[in-house]
């Protein structure tokens, strides 16, 4: 069955401090997986664990983290982390050969959204084929609790003629169109949203403000606004609460990218409405 991207959005903190102050994981590179891209739309993708984007990595800050790459492609492959670590652990050199492994460690900081993706050459065409995610290093004292959804902002050059055919959050254009984000009224908010197309992506919400905390690397809001330009694989926190019932659409403002998937609905209901549904 084809792979759909993220189904799920939300994501809980982890579970109190990780054992020994280690937080591990292993990511697994495979080749060709199916997946859709689009309602009837299927390629090969390259993927960690058979998914476009990748799996959330979540560790905070001051743990060490530790990633075991297994590449299981007929390629050399490799894991870049944005953030701060020692050169063994930067995903350049150290090539992964097809059957190799390679763990990478490091002390995660700074607490904020930290991109990663494949650095093998070329690297465009690696990334472009799925070997890409998002890691989230939280806080040491942690974030006010909120609903928390992530939101990866991609696209997809299907006949690779140097345009877009699609444009996706998390891995499947129009997803969240087919598939609305139920909210409570009146329910803080947290969206983790991080752009990985080499074209400037601009995350909109409709009938709504966000709190706009750029890279998550500051506990304190820059500013207060609806609309955020990112450029390729910037990334930001968007906080926010809706005050009225109804149907919103949320979206990439650049017209030609949400009219190519790149858009979806929040249905907003009442709290004991979302309550009733919520497992």
């Amino acid at each position: 069955m084809a792979s759909v991207g993220f189904r799920a959005t939300s994501f809980d903190p982890p579970p109190g401090p990780a054992p020994d102050g280690v937080r591990e994981y292993t990511l697994v590179i495979e080749e060709d997986v199916p997946h859709e891209v689009a309602p009837g739309v299927t390629i090969p993708a390259w993927t960690f664990n058979r998914t476009v984007p990748g799996p959330v990595l979540r560790v905070t800050e001051g743990e060490l983290l530790r990633v075991t790459l297994v590449n299981k492609g007929s390629l050399p492959h490799t894991i870049h982390f944005h953030g701060i670590h020692p050169a063994a652990a930067d995903g350049v050199f150290e090539l992964v050969p097809p059957g190799g492994t390679y763990t990478y460690e490091f002390i995660a900081r700074p607490f904020g959204i930290m991109p990663y993706h494949c650095h093998s050459m070329p690297t465009s065409q690696h990334i472009h084929n799925g070997l890409y995610g998002l890691m989230i290093i939280d806080p040491k004292p942690g974030r006010p609790p909120m609903r928390e959804l992530v939101m990866v902002m991609s696209a997809f050059d299907l006949d690779r003629d140097g345009e877009a055919d699609f444009y996706a959050w998390n891995g499947r254009a129009f997803q969240y169109a087919d598939n609305p984000i139920e909210l409570a009224l009146g329910e803080p908010v947290r969206m983790y949203v991080v752009n990985f197309f080499e074209e400037a992506m601009v995350p909109h919400l409709h009938a709504n403000l966000f709190q706009l905390y750029p890279s998550g690397t500051m506990l304190k809001p820059s500013e207060y606004t609806d609309v955020k330009t990112l450029s390729i694989a910037e990334r930001a926190i968007l906080e926010f609460q809706y005050d009225y019932p109804g149907t919103y659409m949320f979206q990439c403002h650049v017209t030609e990218h949400m009219e190519q998937g790149l858009m979806g609905w929040f249905n907003v209901v009442e709290k004991t409405q979302a309550a009733q549904r919520r497992p």
